[in-house]
């Protein structure tokens, strides 16, 4: 049996909850063979002025000849990119690399509201690397940011901005509602179908990576050749499982427990069509 393999290009996280490291995880978790480009390494400390170390682009152009490569990629995921430069390289980069699954998680904040996106760099993404993508995963702020400041406070809203993002030329949507109040809902669509995802909330301030592993779980899932609905299904309760099985930190905000969902599963995450 060949081993499904995926790709993530993504900035690297100090700590190991978050970034290229969660998405390693996952796609190890799900029976995926995971490929990296690093980005960026992000390891704020107190005790240093710079927190966010961007890669050369000779470098991350490096990585990402090394994975061209390989030509049997099933699945790409991108995460944290930060400049117009890197976004540029990593677009014209996928034009050539024949990937059929491309997942673009479009991340702008760091757990506590730091940056993570150069915004000179916003129309860059929706102009080159969003169009390409098989499915964006962005959350509250992340949609609010790609719709010019659309403000989303409701089910509603998210069901808006799911139509409104899916104008930028992917072919799914998937808006991460996990801010909202109640349960921990997500708005899937494509065009025609509209899909409701709900799983309890959980009370807990240790969810560091959840955002990075729910689309590496996306991302693991279309490598393994599930269709765009199981896997995003699959991935909520992957994501699920592992915030109610938190790994706490001492001094920050834990990760979630990345193995949880192959030891104990998860029942309670709620499909529908709206």
């Amino acid at each position: 049996m060949t081993l499904p393999k995926a790709c993530t290009v993504a900035g690297a996280a100090a700590r190991s909850g978050a970034g290229i490291q969660a998405d390693l995880k996952t796609f190890q978790e799900l029976g995926v063979y995971g490929f990296t480009a690093i980005t960026a390494i992000n390891a704020k400390h107190p005790s240093k002025e710079q927190g966010l170390f961007i890669q050369p682009l000779d470098a991350i152009e490096a990585q990402l000849l090394i994975i061209n490569e390989q030509e049997d990629i099933d699945a790409l995921k991108t995460g944290m990119l930060f400049s117009k430069e890197i976004i540029e390289l990593v677009a014209n980069w996928l034009e050539t690399a024949s990937i059929e699954n491309i997942v673009v998680d479009p991340v702008m904040f760091g757990k506590f509201g730091s940056p993570l996106l150069d915004f000179d760099a916003m129309e860059t993404l929706k102009t080159k690397l969003i169009p390409q993508a098989t499915i964006i995963t962005p959350n509250m702020p992340e949609a609010t940011y790609l719709l010019g400041g659309q403000e989303i406070n409701s089910i509603g809203d998210l069901q808006d901005a799911a139509r409104d993002l899916l104008q930028l030329g992917p072919k799914y949507v998937l808006v991460k509602g996990g801010r909202l109040e109640g349960p921990a809902v997500d708005i899937l669509y494509d065009g025609n179908k509209m899909i409701r995802l709900e799983a309890p909330r959980i009370d807990t301030i240790h969810t560091n990576g959840a955002g990075c592993s729910y689309s590496a779980a996306i991302t693991a899932e279309l490598a393994k050749g599930k269709p765009i609905e199981e896997a995003v299904a699959n991935a909520k309760k992957f994501v699920t499982a592992g915030i109610k099985r938190f790994i706490p930190f001492e001094y920050a905000p834990g990760m979630i427990d990345h193995r949880a969902y192959k030891l104990y599963g998860e029942e309670e995450v709620r499909i529908t069509e709206v």
